[in-house]
Protein backbone atom coordinates (compact mmCIF):
# COMPACT_ATOMS: atom_id res chain seq x y z
CA UNK A 1 0.00 0.00 0.00
CA UNK A 2 1.43 3.63 -0.43
CA UNK A 3 2.84 5.31 2.45
CA UNK A 4 1.87 8.89 3.83
CA UNK A 5 4.51 11.30 4.79
CA UNK A 6 3.31 14.43 7.01
CA UNK A 7 4.92 17.46 6.83
CA UNK A 8 3.86 20.87 8.44
CA UNK A 9 2.61 22.27 4.49
CA UNK A 10 0.29 18.31 4.73
CA UNK A 11 0.37 15.04 3.59
CA UNK A 12 2.39 14.00 0.83
CA UNK A 13 0.61 10.72 -0.62
CA UNK A 14 2.36 7.76 -2.35
CA UNK A 15 3.07 7.12 -6.08
CA UNK A 16 -0.11 6.88 -8.08
CA UNK A 17 -1.94 9.06 -5.77
CA UNK A 18 -3.47 12.01 -7.52
CA UNK A 19 -1.64 14.82 -4.64
CA UNK A 20 -0.51 15.74 -1.14
CA UNK A 21 -3.46 16.11 1.53
CA UNK A 22 -4.30 19.89 2.20
CA UNK A 23 -2.98 20.85 5.46
CA UNK A 24 -5.59 20.70 8.73
CA UNK A 25 -5.39 24.64 8.74
CA UNK A 26 -6.42 24.98 5.41
CA UNK A 27 -9.16 23.14 5.76
CA UNK A 28 -10.62 24.42 8.55
CA UNK A 29 -9.51 27.71 7.69
CA UNK A 30 -11.69 27.49 4.35
CA UNK A 31 -14.48 26.45 6.02
CA UNK A 32 -14.75 29.29 8.33
CA UNK A 33 -16.05 31.10 5.44
CA UNK A 34 -19.34 29.74 5.45
CA UNK A 35 -19.94 31.54 9.03
CA UNK A 36 -20.11 34.51 6.37
CA UNK A 37 -21.94 32.72 3.61
CA UNK A 38 -24.40 30.96 6.03
CA UNK A 39 -24.87 33.96 8.20
CA UNK A 40 -25.12 36.41 5.13
CA UNK A 41 -28.16 34.02 3.83
CA UNK A 42 -29.62 33.56 6.93
CA UNK A 43 -30.03 36.59 8.80
CA UNK A 44 -31.51 39.26 6.07
CA UNK A 45 -34.09 36.80 5.08
CA UNK A 46 -34.80 36.11 8.50
CA UNK A 47 -34.98 39.34 9.57
CA UNK A 48 -35.36 42.35 7.54
CA UNK A 49 -38.73 41.68 5.72
CA UNK A 50 -40.00 41.92 9.23
CA UNK A 51 -37.88 44.72 10.70
CA UNK A 52 -39.16 46.88 7.87
CA UNK A 53 -42.65 46.28 7.81
CA UNK A 54 -43.08 45.77 11.52
CA UNK A 55 -40.53 48.18 13.24
CA UNK A 56 -40.01 51.23 10.29
CA UNK A 57 -43.70 51.01 9.00
CA UNK A 58 -43.01 50.03 5.63
CA UNK A 59 -46.12 48.53 2.99
CA UNK A 60 -45.36 44.50 2.18
CA UNK A 61 -44.99 45.53 -1.37
CA UNK A 62 -42.32 48.31 -0.90
CA UNK A 63 -40.55 46.17 1.90
CA UNK A 64 -40.65 43.23 -0.78
CA UNK A 65 -39.14 45.58 -3.46
CA UNK A 66 -36.09 46.71 -1.01
CA UNK A 67 -35.62 42.97 0.38
CA UNK A 68 -35.84 41.55 -3.65
CA UNK A 69 -33.74 44.23 -5.87
CA UNK A 70 -30.20 44.15 -3.97
CA UNK A 71 -30.32 40.54 -3.60
CA UNK A 72 -31.38 40.33 -7.27
CA UNK A 73 -28.49 42.77 -8.07
CA UNK A 74 -26.16 39.87 -7.20
CA UNK A 75 -26.93 38.21 -10.49
CA UNK A 76 -25.65 40.88 -12.22
CA UNK A 77 -22.91 41.59 -10.79
CA UNK A 78 -21.88 37.84 -9.72
CA UNK A 79 -20.43 36.83 -13.27
CA UNK A 80 -18.01 40.37 -13.32
CA UNK A 81 -16.53 39.49 -9.61
CA UNK A 82 -15.86 35.95 -11.33
CA UNK A 83 -14.34 37.83 -14.25
CA UNK A 84 -11.84 40.07 -12.62
CA UNK A 85 -11.30 37.27 -10.61
CA UNK A 86 -10.03 35.27 -13.26
CA UNK A 87 -7.55 38.00 -14.65
CA UNK A 88 -6.18 39.05 -11.54
CA UNK A 89 -2.65 39.59 -11.22
CA UNK A 90 -2.70 41.00 -7.38
CA UNK A 91 0.32 39.65 -4.74
CA UNK A 92 -1.93 36.55 -2.65
CA UNK A 93 -3.28 34.83 -6.12
CA UNK A 94 -6.49 35.48 -7.81
CA UNK A 95 -9.22 34.89 -5.30
CA UNK A 96 -7.60 35.58 -2.17
CA UNK A 97 -7.39 39.53 -2.16
CA UNK A 98 -11.10 39.53 -3.17
CA UNK A 99 -11.46 38.06 -0.27
CA UNK A 100 -9.78 40.44 1.87
CA UNK A 101 -11.52 43.54 -0.02
CA UNK A 102 -15.40 41.35 1.34
CA UNK A 103 -14.02 40.85 4.91
CA UNK A 104 -13.20 45.18 4.72
CA UNK A 105 -16.63 45.94 3.41
CA UNK A 106 -19.06 43.63 4.45
CA UNK A 107 -19.11 43.65 8.56
CA UNK A 108 -19.40 47.53 8.51
CA UNK A 109 -22.34 48.03 5.28
CA UNK A 110 -23.81 44.86 7.43
CA UNK A 111 -24.20 47.00 10.50
CA UNK A 112 -25.80 49.69 8.85
CA UNK A 113 -28.33 48.49 7.48
CA UNK A 114 -29.92 48.20 10.70
CA UNK A 115 -28.34 51.51 12.25
CA UNK A 116 -30.86 53.51 10.19
CA UNK A 117 -31.97 57.42 11.33
CA UNK A 118 -35.54 57.86 12.67
CA UNK A 119 -37.10 57.47 9.35
CA UNK A 120 -40.70 55.84 8.21
CA UNK A 121 -42.30 54.12 5.44
CA UNK A 122 -40.56 54.85 1.84
CA UNK A 123 -37.59 56.84 3.35
CA UNK A 124 -36.51 53.88 5.16
CA UNK A 125 -37.10 51.56 2.50
CA UNK A 126 -34.78 53.44 0.14
CA UNK A 127 -32.27 53.67 3.32
CA UNK A 128 -32.32 50.57 3.77
CA UNK A 129 -32.63 49.18 0.17
CA UNK A 130 -29.04 51.46 -1.04
CA UNK A 131 -26.94 49.72 2.63
CA UNK A 132 -28.09 46.28 1.46
CA UNK A 133 -27.61 47.09 -2.35
CA UNK A 134 -24.07 47.86 -0.60
CA UNK A 135 -23.72 44.97 0.89
CA UNK A 136 -24.83 42.59 -1.06
CA UNK A 137 -21.92 43.53 -3.40
CA UNK A 138 -19.52 43.05 -0.74
CA UNK A 139 -21.15 39.79 -0.76
CA UNK A 140 -20.29 38.80 -3.97
CA UNK A 141 -16.77 39.92 -4.12
CA UNK A 142 -16.45 37.48 -1.32
CA UNK A 143 -18.24 34.56 -1.96
CA UNK A 144 -17.98 34.21 -5.70
CA UNK A 145 -14.03 33.80 -5.37
CA UNK A 146 -14.96 31.74 -2.19
CA UNK A 147 -16.74 28.56 -3.63
CA UNK A 148 -14.70 28.76 -6.64
CA UNK A 149 -11.48 27.80 -4.33
CA UNK A 150 -12.03 24.08 -3.68
CA UNK A 151 -11.58 23.11 -7.24
CA UNK A 152 -8.25 25.37 -7.31
CA UNK A 153 -6.97 23.80 -4.71
CA UNK A 154 -6.83 20.64 -5.07
CA UNK A 155 -7.49 17.70 -7.50
CA UNK A 156 -8.08 15.13 -5.62
CA UNK A 157 -11.75 14.12 -5.30
CA UNK A 158 -11.82 12.89 -2.38
CA UNK A 159 -9.93 15.48 -0.75
CA UNK A 160 -12.11 18.29 -2.36
CA UNK A 161 -14.70 16.18 -0.28
CA UNK A 162 -12.99 17.00 2.70
CA UNK A 163 -12.82 20.44 2.38
CA UNK A 164 -16.44 20.88 1.48
CA UNK A 165 -17.30 18.79 4.58
CA UNK A 166 -15.79 21.29 6.77
CA UNK A 167 -17.61 24.10 4.80
CA UNK A 168 -21.09 22.44 5.35
CA UNK A 169 -19.94 21.61 8.94
CA UNK A 170 -19.29 25.82 9.66
CA UNK A 171 -22.24 26.68 7.26
CA UNK A 172 -24.64 24.61 9.80
CA UNK A 173 -22.97 26.19 12.64
CA UNK A 174 -22.92 29.72 10.66
CA UNK A 175 -26.80 29.19 10.36
CA UNK A 176 -27.91 27.90 13.68
CA UNK A 177 -25.82 30.51 15.49
CA UNK A 178 -27.29 33.38 13.64
CA UNK A 179 -29.85 32.27 13.25
CA UNK A 180 -30.94 31.79 17.47
CA UNK A 181 -28.50 35.21 18.15
CA UNK A 182 -30.50 37.79 15.91
CA UNK A 183 -33.81 37.61 16.78
CA UNK A 184 -32.44 37.17 20.45
CA UNK A 185 -31.31 40.38 20.26
CA UNK A 186 -33.50 42.19 18.49
CA UNK A 187 -36.13 40.93 20.35
CA UNK A 188 -34.55 41.46 23.80
CA UNK A 189 -36.08 45.03 24.38
CA UNK A 190 -39.25 44.79 22.48
CA UNK A 191 -37.45 45.17 19.56
CA UNK A 192 -36.93 48.54 19.00
CA UNK A 193 -34.74 50.33 16.93
CA UNK A 194 -32.06 50.18 19.17
CA UNK A 195 -32.42 46.64 19.54
CA UNK A 196 -31.76 45.81 16.15
CA UNK A 197 -28.82 48.41 15.69
CA UNK A 198 -27.16 46.13 18.13
CA UNK A 199 -28.20 42.96 16.96
CA UNK A 200 -26.18 44.48 13.46
CA UNK A 201 -23.33 45.25 15.25
CA UNK A 202 -23.22 41.42 17.09
CA UNK A 203 -23.70 39.97 13.38
CA UNK A 204 -21.04 42.16 11.95
CA UNK A 205 -18.91 40.72 14.47
CA UNK A 206 -19.65 37.11 13.20
CA UNK A 207 -19.03 38.19 9.72
CA UNK A 208 -15.18 39.34 10.40
CA UNK A 209 -14.38 36.45 12.16
CA UNK A 210 -15.47 33.95 9.48
CA UNK A 211 -13.86 36.30 6.63
CA UNK A 212 -10.88 37.58 7.98
CA UNK A 213 -9.93 33.82 9.26
CA UNK A 214 -10.46 32.09 5.52
CA UNK A 215 -8.67 35.04 3.79
CA UNK A 216 -5.87 34.26 6.10
CA UNK A 217 -5.91 30.91 6.65
CA UNK A 218 -5.82 29.69 3.07
CA UNK A 219 -2.56 31.69 2.56
CA UNK A 220 -0.75 28.14 2.99
CA UNK A 221 -3.43 26.54 0.17
CA UNK A 222 -1.78 25.58 -2.74
CA UNK A 223 -2.73 26.27 -6.75
CA UNK A 224 -2.87 23.27 -7.94
CA UNK A 225 -5.32 24.18 -11.18
CA UNK A 226 -6.63 27.80 -12.56
CA UNK A 227 -10.27 27.41 -13.54
CA UNK A 228 -11.62 30.71 -15.18
CA UNK A 229 -15.40 31.57 -16.00
CA UNK A 230 -17.07 32.99 -19.17
CA UNK A 231 -16.94 36.80 -18.98
CA UNK A 232 -20.57 37.82 -18.89
CA UNK A 233 -23.69 36.05 -17.79
CA UNK A 234 -25.00 35.33 -21.33
CA UNK A 235 -21.89 33.31 -22.08
CA UNK A 236 -22.00 31.68 -18.72
CA UNK A 237 -25.52 30.39 -20.02
CA UNK A 238 -24.52 29.33 -23.24
CA UNK A 239 -22.06 27.32 -21.34
CA UNK A 240 -24.76 25.88 -18.63
CA UNK A 241 -27.30 24.98 -21.78
CA UNK A 242 -24.46 22.30 -22.71
CA UNK A 243 -24.44 20.43 -19.74
CA UNK A 244 -27.91 19.16 -19.09
CA UNK A 245 -27.16 16.92 -15.49
CA UNK A 246 -26.30 20.81 -14.59
CA UNK A 247 -29.40 22.40 -15.79
CA UNK A 248 -32.13 20.11 -13.91
CA UNK A 249 -29.67 20.02 -10.88
CA UNK A 250 -29.30 23.39 -10.66
CA UNK A 251 -33.08 24.07 -11.30
CA UNK A 252 -34.12 21.81 -8.74
CA UNK A 253 -31.85 23.34 -5.86
CA UNK A 254 -33.36 26.77 -6.95
CA UNK A 255 -36.67 25.32 -6.63
CA UNK A 256 -35.72 24.24 -2.98
CA UNK A 257 -33.78 27.25 -2.20
CA UNK A 258 -36.61 29.26 -2.98
CA UNK A 259 -38.72 27.02 -0.82
CA UNK A 260 -36.63 27.41 2.13
CA UNK A 261 -36.65 31.20 1.19
CA UNK A 262 -40.21 31.78 1.62
CA UNK A 263 -39.97 29.78 4.52
CA UNK A 264 -37.53 31.62 6.33
CA UNK A 265 -39.16 35.16 5.40
CA UNK A 266 -42.15 33.88 6.94
CA UNK A 267 -40.25 32.37 10.02
CA UNK A 268 -40.69 35.98 12.06
CA UNK A 269 -44.17 36.60 11.32
CA UNK A 270 -45.19 32.61 11.93
CA UNK A 271 -43.48 33.49 15.71
CA UNK A 272 -45.26 36.56 16.02
CA UNK A 273 -48.98 35.95 14.73
CA UNK A 274 -49.21 31.52 14.68
CA UNK A 275 -47.71 30.96 17.69
CA UNK A 276 -48.07 34.31 19.84
CA UNK A 277 -44.59 35.38 20.65
CA UNK A 278 -42.27 37.38 18.58
CA UNK A 279 -39.58 35.72 20.49
CA UNK A 280 -40.58 32.25 19.84
CA UNK A 281 -38.58 32.40 16.39
CA UNK A 282 -35.22 31.67 18.69
CA UNK A 283 -36.89 28.13 19.95
CA UNK A 284 -38.68 28.08 16.14
CA UNK A 285 -35.07 28.30 14.76
CA UNK A 286 -33.28 26.02 16.85
CA UNK A 287 -35.73 23.32 15.84
CA UNK A 288 -35.24 23.99 12.55
CA UNK A 289 -31.16 23.99 12.57
CA UNK A 290 -30.64 22.26 15.58
CA UNK A 291 -30.49 18.88 13.69
CA UNK A 292 -28.53 20.25 11.16
CA UNK A 293 -24.75 18.40 12.19
CA UNK A 294 -26.58 15.91 14.34
CA UNK A 295 -28.12 13.89 11.09
CA UNK A 296 -25.89 15.41 8.70
CA UNK A 297 -23.90 11.82 8.99
CA UNK A 298 -26.95 9.76 8.83
CA UNK A 299 -27.95 11.53 5.11
CA UNK A 300 -24.10 10.99 4.45
CA UNK A 301 -24.77 7.45 4.70
CA UNK A 302 -27.98 7.18 3.34
CA UNK A 303 -25.98 8.58 0.33
CA UNK A 304 -22.82 6.64 0.44
CA UNK A 305 -25.12 3.08 0.54
CA UNK A 306 -28.08 4.02 -2.18
CA UNK A 307 -26.44 7.63 -4.08
CA UNK A 308 -26.77 10.79 -3.61
CA UNK A 309 -29.54 11.55 -5.75
CA UNK A 310 -31.57 9.06 -3.74
CA UNK A 311 -30.78 10.69 -0.63
CA UNK A 312 -31.75 14.05 -1.52
CA UNK A 313 -34.87 12.72 -2.71
CA UNK A 314 -35.32 11.47 0.39
CA UNK A 315 -34.42 14.23 2.15
CA UNK A 316 -36.92 16.46 -0.44
CA UNK A 317 -39.99 14.26 0.48
CA UNK A 318 -38.99 14.31 4.02
CA UNK A 319 -39.37 18.34 3.79
CA UNK A 320 -42.50 18.48 1.85
CA UNK A 321 -44.15 16.28 4.72
CA UNK A 322 -42.71 18.73 7.71
CA UNK A 323 -44.32 22.14 5.92
CA UNK A 324 -47.00 20.57 5.40
CA UNK A 325 -47.86 19.36 8.62
CA UNK A 326 -47.01 22.65 9.69
CA UNK A 327 -50.19 23.94 8.03
CA UNK A 328 -52.60 22.40 11.02
CA UNK A 329 -50.55 24.07 13.46
CA UNK A 330 -53.45 26.50 14.19
CA UNK A 331 -55.97 23.95 14.92
CA UNK A 332 -54.07 21.41 16.40
CA UNK A 333 -51.47 23.41 18.51
CA UNK A 334 -48.22 25.22 19.08
CA UNK A 335 -46.54 21.59 20.19
CA UNK A 336 -47.56 20.49 16.45
CA UNK A 337 -45.56 23.48 14.94
CA UNK A 338 -41.75 23.11 16.84
CA UNK A 339 -42.43 19.25 15.78
CA UNK A 340 -43.28 20.06 12.12
CA UNK A 341 -40.27 22.26 11.86
CA UNK A 342 -37.92 19.63 13.46
CA UNK A 343 -38.77 17.44 10.56
CA UNK A 344 -38.12 20.12 8.18
CA UNK A 345 -34.48 20.65 10.00
CA UNK A 346 -33.58 16.78 9.89
CA UNK A 347 -34.85 17.09 5.63
CA UNK A 348 -32.68 20.88 5.93
CA UNK A 349 -29.83 18.96 7.11
CA UNK A 350 -29.46 16.72 3.76
CA UNK A 351 -30.77 19.54 1.27
CA UNK A 352 -27.61 21.95 2.81
CA UNK A 353 -25.39 18.49 2.01
CA UNK A 354 -26.42 16.80 -1.07
CA UNK A 355 -27.30 19.23 -3.72
CA UNK A 356 -23.33 20.17 -3.08
CA UNK A 357 -22.35 16.40 -3.30
CA UNK A 358 -24.35 16.25 -6.45
CA UNK A 359 -22.64 19.35 -7.99
CA UNK A 360 -19.58 18.27 -6.92
CA UNK A 361 -19.70 15.47 -9.29
CA UNK A 362 -21.72 17.02 -11.94
CA UNK A 363 -18.68 19.30 -12.48
CA UNK A 364 -15.84 16.27 -11.99
CA UNK A 365 -18.24 14.69 -14.68
CA UNK A 366 -17.51 17.91 -16.83
CA UNK A 367 -14.33 18.13 -16.67
CA UNK A 368 -14.08 14.13 -17.70
CA UNK A 369 -16.00 14.69 -20.66
CA UNK A 370 -14.85 18.12 -22.32
CA UNK A 371 -11.32 18.16 -20.47
CA UNK A 372 -12.31 21.73 -19.64
CA UNK A 373 -11.88 23.13 -16.07
CA UNK A 374 -14.90 25.09 -15.90
CA UNK A 375 -15.78 24.86 -12.12
CA UNK A 376 -15.65 28.70 -11.92
CA UNK A 377 -18.43 29.15 -14.27
CA UNK A 378 -20.97 26.36 -12.79
CA UNK A 379 -20.06 27.54 -9.27
CA UNK A 380 -20.85 31.39 -10.14
CA UNK A 381 -24.51 30.28 -11.76
CA UNK A 382 -24.73 28.00 -9.05
CA UNK A 383 -24.92 30.87 -6.85
CA UNK A 384 -26.53 33.42 -8.16
CA UNK A 385 -29.19 31.19 -8.75
CA UNK A 386 -29.21 30.37 -4.80
CA UNK A 387 -28.92 33.87 -4.14
CA UNK A 388 -31.93 34.97 -6.12
CA UNK A 389 -33.79 32.58 -4.81
CA UNK A 390 -33.22 33.28 -0.75
CA UNK A 391 -34.28 36.59 -2.67
CA UNK A 392 -36.97 35.81 -4.49
CA UNK A 393 -38.26 34.07 -1.48
CA UNK A 394 -38.32 37.00 0.32
CA UNK A 395 -40.72 38.82 -2.45
CA UNK A 396 -42.74 36.31 -2.44
CA UNK A 397 -44.10 35.97 1.38
CA UNK A 398 -44.30 39.67 0.97
CA UNK A 399 -46.24 39.39 -1.87
CA UNK A 400 -48.38 36.96 0.12
CA UNK A 401 -48.49 40.12 3.05
CA UNK A 402 -50.17 42.16 0.47
CA UNK A 403 -52.56 40.17 -1.32
CA UNK A 404 -53.79 38.83 2.55
CA UNK A 405 -54.20 42.58 4.02
CA UNK A 406 -51.04 42.59 6.32
CA UNK A 407 -50.81 45.89 7.80
CA UNK A 408 -47.62 47.61 8.39
CA UNK A 409 -46.85 49.46 11.98
CA UNK A 410 -44.20 50.48 13.77
CA UNK A 411 -42.19 49.39 17.11
CA UNK A 412 -44.36 51.49 19.34
CA UNK A 413 -47.72 51.16 17.94
CA UNK A 414 -48.75 47.49 17.14
CA UNK A 415 -51.41 47.12 14.73
CA UNK A 416 -54.44 44.38 14.93
CA UNK A 417 -54.32 41.86 11.51
CA UNK A 418 -57.32 40.50 9.98
CA UNK A 419 -58.37 37.01 9.58
CA UNK A 420 -56.92 36.90 6.23
CA UNK A 421 -53.51 37.93 6.57
CA UNK A 422 -53.01 35.51 9.82
CA UNK A 423 -54.29 32.85 7.18
CA UNK A 424 -51.89 33.95 4.45
CA UNK A 425 -49.22 33.90 6.88
CA UNK A 426 -49.57 30.27 8.01
CA UNK A 427 -50.04 29.21 4.76
CA UNK A 428 -46.84 31.10 3.03
CA UNK A 429 -44.56 29.49 5.90
CA UNK A 430 -46.10 26.02 4.95
CA UNK A 431 -48.42 25.23 1.79
CA UNK A 432 -46.20 27.45 -0.77
CA UNK A 433 -43.05 25.98 0.27
CA UNK A 434 -43.95 22.90 0.42
CA UNK A 435 -45.81 22.91 -3.28
CA UNK A 436 -42.11 24.35 -4.20
CA UNK A 437 -40.30 21.57 -2.93
CA UNK A 438 -42.31 19.15 -4.28
CA UNK A 439 -42.07 20.96 -7.49
CA UNK A 440 -38.54 20.21 -7.56
CA UNK A 441 -38.88 16.43 -7.52
CA UNK A 442 -39.74 16.89 -10.93
CA UNK A 443 -36.32 18.28 -11.84
CA UNK A 444 -34.43 15.68 -9.66
CA UNK A 445 -36.27 13.05 -11.21
CA UNK A 446 -34.23 14.45 -14.52
CA UNK A 447 -31.21 14.46 -13.44
CA UNK A 448 -29.06 11.75 -14.28
CA UNK A 449 -25.28 10.71 -12.67
CA UNK A 450 -22.96 9.69 -14.56
CA UNK A 451 -21.54 6.47 -12.18
CA UNK A 452 -18.29 6.58 -13.38
CA UNK A 453 -17.15 9.91 -12.98
CA UNK A 454 -19.05 10.21 -9.64
CA UNK A 455 -17.24 9.59 -6.31
CA UNK A 456 -16.58 7.23 -4.44
CA UNK A 457 -18.46 8.97 -1.14
CA UNK A 458 -19.75 12.10 -0.18
CA UNK A 459 -18.68 14.65 2.03
CA UNK A 460 -18.41 13.89 5.44
CA UNK A 461 -18.62 16.22 8.30
CA UNK A 462 -15.51 16.34 10.00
Amino acid sequence: MPTERRHDSGTERGPGSPGPLLPRRVRIGYGLGSLCTGTFATVPGLILLYYLTNVLAVSPALAGAAVFLPKAWDVLINPLVGALSDRSRLRGGPRRPFLLIGACTLPPLFALIFAAPPLRGMAAAAYVAALFLLAATAYAVFQVPYVTMPAEITDDPAERRRVLSWRVGFLGAAILLSGALAPAIAHADGGTPASYRLMGIAVAVLLAVGMFGAWFTTRWAPAVARSTAEPSLRAQLAVARSNRPFLFLAGMWFLQALAVGVMLAGVQYFATYTLGSPGAVTPLFACLIGPLVLVMPLWTRLARLRGAKYAQGCATLLYVAGAAALALTGQVGNALGYAAVAVIGIAYAGLQLLPLTLLADTLAADTARTGKRRAATFTGLWTAAETLAFALGAGVFALVLTVTGFRSSDADHEVAQPAAALTGITAGMSLLPALLAAASLWLLHHYREDPADAPEEPARVP
